[in-house]
């Protein structure tokens, strides 16, 4: 029965042959990767039209900054407190049924938004308190959806390229997710794009539905130790380990310092550039071309060298980026300087996400990922908040260009130390190939 189960395993996870795709799609050649791949596109297109259609919302209901911080703190702040839970979670349970769970109640979250927004009805803290389930949700969901890439792809050496191919599926829909809600804005208002993010979870929902569970997959027992234990041993095993350690502090920074440009950026489109909903759109669109871009770049390697001096070196010309994107004035330079800050800043979580995701013992994957959202999901609404509250006080340009000293004084000090943290990462490497 075992050897019949891996066979049947194997069958299932690479039914078509490595030799029929380029290196750059051969993840593609597990068919449970590509049904996975196919609704996740579809459903992403409306998540980034969401994404748009609340900040406008909120700026347009209250013309407050700090406003668009408080709701953006609203709906990342469990990203921040419950990952560790969520991460034992998918370490211990089959990761498809987890995410067939949050993709429903996804659904769910964008028909209410919808359905009040459509009446006319709706106030800034029902925007916050719908923001609040789906951050709870997402602290659910991406532990789980980022853990389930290594199943769907059980041979190793396509891993690093399917995690590339899941970030260019991520920025190919936020190319055209925030440029179609710009336009459905404009002329329909926020509440189409609530509706079509609630149906495109279906294809989502049909897609884990189809999938074949991998035996990696299944139901996981716990050590026999309470749960805050097992949460503790996820901690100090990213802890003990320089180079893990190392990648999570650089993410919380970029968080904290980077990010809330995002929260920001509707004042900085109306207040600054005197931009339009769809202008508005097209600035969000720019930073997912230059991920796309990124990604690309990403997919069509082989393993993780070289990728060690990615992480310093992106962070640095993210931080140029962002203090440039401060100072502009103009609109059309202002999509020049979003390609490049969406670039580098996804060339930096990218590069973390392969090298944790190739070192990590199996066994901590979904604890260790847990910590990897922590470290970048979760600080943005402390950053987006902190960044709201002072634009609130002393404008947007000066809390941008602050964030922008901030990180490159990070990205110096890791500098500092990238010769110990190259060296402790190849001997990870090493002990973890195959």
């Amino acid at each position: 029965m075992k050897g019949k189960g891996k066979t049947e395993t194997a069958r299932d996870a690479t039914d078509t042959p490595a030799g029929r795709l380029p290196a750059f799609f051969r993840a593609f050649r597990h068919r449970n990767y590509r049904l996975f791949f196919l609704g996740q596109s579809l459903s992403l297109v409306g998540t980034w039209m969401q994404l748009v259609a609340v900040g406008w919302l909120v700026y347009s209901l209250t013309g407050s900054a700090l406003q668009l911080g408080i709701v953006a703190f609203a709906g990342q702040i469990s990203t921040l407190l419950l990952p560790p839970f969520a991460g034992l979670l998918a370490d211990r349970v089959e990761r498809r049924r987890l995410l067939i769970w949050t993709q429903s109640l996804f659904l769910l979250q964008a028909t209410l938004l919808s359905a009040l927004v459509l009446s006319g009805s709706v106030k800034v803290w029902q925007v916050a308190a719908l923001s609040l389930l789906n951050g709870v949700i997402n602290a659910f969901d991406m532990p789980a959806r980022h853990s389930f890439v290594a199943d769907l792809v059980p041979d190793r050496a396509d891993l690093a390229n399917a995690i590339p191919l899941n970030s260019a599926m991520f920025n190919s829909a936020r190319l055209a997710g925030p440029s179609l809600a710009g336009i459905l804005i404009s002329r329909f208002g926020e509440g189409i794009c609530f509706s079509i993010n609630a149906a495109s979870y279906l294809a989502v929902l049909l897609a884990l539905c189809a999938i074949r569970p991998p035996a990696s997959s299944s139901r996981r027992k716990g050590d026999g130790r309470r749960v805050l234990a097992e949460i503790a041993d996820g901690f100090r095993y990213a802890g003990r380990s320089f180079p893990i350690r190392s990648v999570l502090l650089l993410l919380c920074l970029l968080s904290l310092t980077v990010m809330p440009y995002s929260t920001l950026l509707p004042a900085l489109a109306r207040d600054t550039l005197h931009a339009t909903s769809a202008d508005y759109g097209f600035m969000v669109t720019a930073t997912g071309l230059g991920c796309l871009v990124c990604n690309m770049f990403f997919a069509a390697r082989r393993d993780i060298n070289g990728l060690a001096g990615v992480v310093p070196a992106s962070g640095i010309a993210t931080a140029i980026c962002l203090g440039a994107l401060s100072m502009c004035g103009d609109f059309f330079a202002s999509l020049v300087i979003l390609f490049f800050l969406g670039l580098f800043s996804m060339a930096q979580l990218t590069a973390s996400n392969v090298i944790l995701q190739t070192v990590v013992d199996e066994d901590k994957r979904g604890r260790v990922m847990s910590l990897y959202i922590m470290s970048f999901i979760g600080m943005i609404p402390v950053g987006g908040l902190a960044a709201g509250a002072l634009a609130e006080g002393i404008g947007v340009t000066p809390t941008l260009l602050g964030g922008a000293g901030l990180c490159m004084a990070g990205c110096l000090v890791f500098l500092a130390v990238f010769s110990r943290f190259r060296s402790q990462l190849a001997a990870m490497y090493r002990r973890s190939s195959p």
